[in-house]
């Protein structure tokens, strides 16, 4: 059965440009002189591309000051400050480079690893231009079809390493006779930097989303040889014969110059004429409507590509108005496969879109020529009118303990207060908590919950059993009290098995999924108190976790079945823990046993111990979640 698709949004996107932007002038000072001497063609070009401003990652010494992974992981941490998310929610990761830092492991191994995303899934995709549009895809396609929820889409270039005058110091006919045109053509075209987009199924609740409707890439290879290219020296027919691995040496493959990143200028202007033609064939396909579009977000190398392009969609009876194109090439550069993310970035928080705008993207490559193209809905929130069920700002107020005016249960209350209060301040800044409270709760989020709190709510039941029975017959009325509580406990994880079900969990993960880290710690600890003698200090155990549910799983449970839209079945082990463990009930149990002879100074300190290891012990669980 075909699962229905997503609709997917891009809600928030981040860029980084390294160090300081630099103007015309100054370019030779970061690359440096090829055999001492000034380009030639220079000027010719940079008049052409019309490029203004554009970052290097490196000084004026040709060190590199970051890397092509490094630069992605800060435009990831500017995505998600942006969107407010942290990196522990994403559960894919796709990037895009022309080059990276090594040849191997792939880019988005090592994109992985320097941003400190948790355990995910990743894809590496390398290209040119396109490799950006080929990483959005993968990533937009992964949210579409339900497999992830949370996704970053990435790409980076930092093509400055490949131009700097050292790279070419060991070629021998470049010092004597400069660049070739078609290398010199993209020192003074290309430059750094990174974007990142963040990707799910649900827009932002409050300001702009871009919602993806659909993203078509095209690849011309089979009719063309290599246009934009490194790593060998084209023969005089136009093909590759021998790869820079290939040579005897990498010192040999240097000599001759078959590491230089080349473009063949006879050929670059078919990246024009195949892009017009895939753009009128969306219009055939009723893909793109020309008389809705609101924006066109160009990737075009150099200005000198805009006239033709112009050109030719005019000659096909079509003409787009100068102030619906946009691009930010002559302030930040030709940032190859970061480009788009790069613009899109700009274009996002201009404050120029407006909710309905209508955004097609094209990005022409001519590394062996592809076409791409995307389609961009712009959406709006509408911002949150209804009061949350619960707030951070809520005060703090502690079970409330009926007691007798005796000094020692009025001094074990007060301590219990103080531990209560460390430990709510303590959940509150728990994550999946923390989320809870913020309304950005998922409902992955939720079911994973459930299933981590499974485990310890089956313990619940027997280490009370396991107290009770090592409870001596002297404390009968207690012994009883803690029969039934082990009674009344034993099928609640009946209720939360049911909730996890109706939320679309899988029976088979209730059975095969272990406790995490937290939960082990609680258990042991709780089963080992338990087997000791008249082990009433547990009472200090009950008071937080017959406390939590007395104060706050009702809360916790209406909040997330506010946010999520779910039903009464699908979070009611939260809501019926709010009146099971209320002073009508299990709490009573608690009173009784605080108020008993059995409470001597010792046995208080021991109980107020006991609460505040449990508070710990409980708070890491919840911190560890999903960690088996």
């Amino acid at each position: 059965m075909r699962k229905e698709l997503r609709t997917v949004y891009i809600n928030a996107i981040g860029a980084h440009l390294p160090n300081e932007p630099i103007d015309n002038t100054e370019m030779e000072d970061f690359l440096g002189l090829i055999g001492g001497k000034p380009s030639r063609s220079k000027e010719r070009m940079l008049q052409q591309n019309g490029i203004k401003t554009r970052y290097y990652a490196l000084n004026k010494q040709q060190e590199a000051t970051d890397s092509v992974s490094g630069m992605a992981a800060k435009a990831i941490t500017d995505c998600l400050e942006k969107a407010k998310l942290a990196k522990s929610q994403i559960d894919f990761l796709a990037a895009g480079t022309t080059q990276a830092d090594l040849p191997v492991p792939g880019f988005a191994s090592m994109l992985h690893g320097e941003s400190k995303l948790p355990v995910c899934d990743i894809a590496s995709h390398q290209s040119v231009c396109a490799a950006g549009i080929m990483a959005l895809k993968n990533a937009f396609l992964h949210i579409q079809s339900g497999e992830h929820q949370h996704a970053l889409s990435c790409a980076a270039d930092m093509p400055s390493r490949m131009f700097k005058a050292s790279r070419f110091a060991h070629q021998a006919h470049i010092q004597e006779k400069g660049l070739p045109l078609d290398t010199d053509f993209l020192r003074w075209m290309l430059s750094d930097g990174a974007g990142a987009m963040y990707l799910a199924d649900t827009p932002n609740s409050k300001g702009l989303s871009l919602q993806i409707e659909w993203i078509e890439v095209k690849s011309y290879a089979n009719s063309f040889e290599p246009c934009m290219y490194a790593g060998a020296n084209k023969a005089k027919d136009g093909s590759i014969k021998t790869s820079w691995l290939d040579y005897p040496s990498f010192s040999e493959a240097d000599a001759d110059a078959a590491i230089n990143l080349k473009q063949d200028i006879k050929l670059v202007n078919n990246t024009v004429s195949l892009g017009v033609q895939h753009f009128f064939q969306l219009i055939e396909a009723g893909k793109i409507n020309p008389k809705s579009l609101d924006w066109l977000v160009c990737h075009y190398s150099s200005e000198y590509f805009k006239k033709p392009i112009v050109d030719l969609l005019a000659k096909g009876g079509l003409h787009i108005e100068d102030e619906k194109w946009f691009t930010n090439l002559h302030s930040k550069g030709n940032t190859g496969s970061a480009s788009i993310y790069i613009m899109l970035e700009e274009l996002l928080y201009s404050g120029k879109l407006k909710a309905g705008d209508e955004i097609v993207c094209m990005v022409p490559e001519s590394g062996r020529f592809i076409t791409s193209f995307v389609k961009l809905k712009v959406v709006s929130g509408r911002p949150e009118t209804r009061q949350h069920a619960i707030s951070k700002t809520d005060e703090i107020l502690a079970p409330s303990i009926h007691i007798d005016n005796k000094p020692i249960q009025e001094k074990l209350v007060r301590e219990l207060t103080d531990i209560w209060v460390d430990f709510e301040l303590a959940l509150r800044n728990t994550e999946i908590i923390d989320r809870i409270y913020k309304g950005s709760i998922t409902l992955e989020d939720y079911k994973l919950l459930l299933l981590n709190l499974r485990q310890q709510v089956i313990d619940g039941s027997q280490w009370i059993a396991r107290a009770a029975s090592n409870v001596s017959m002297d404390y009968f009325d207690i012994r009883s009290s803690f029969i039934s509580h082990s009674r009344d406990e034993h099928k609640d994880y009946q209720i939360l098995e049911k909730n996890f079900i109706n939320c679309g969990g899988k029976q088979e993960d209730l059975y095969q999924t272990p406790k995490n880290i937290g939960s082990e710690a609680l258990s042991a600890y709780m089963f080992h108190k338990a087997s000791q003698p008249n082990p009433f200090d547990l009472l200090g155990g009950m008071f937080i976790i017959e406390g939590l549910g007395n104060r706050l799983a009702g809360k916790w449970g209406r909040a997330i079945q506010e946010e999520l839209g779910l039903a009464n079945d699908q979070v009611s082990f939260f809501t019926y823990h709010e009146t099971s463990d209320s002073n009508d009930n299990h709490f009573e149990r608690f009173e009784k046993a605080l108020n008993s002879d059995l409470l001597t100074e010792d046995m208080a300190n021991k109980v107020a111990k006991t609460a505040k290891v449990v508070a710990r012990l409980y708070q890491l669980q919840l911190a560890e979640l999903g960690n088996y």
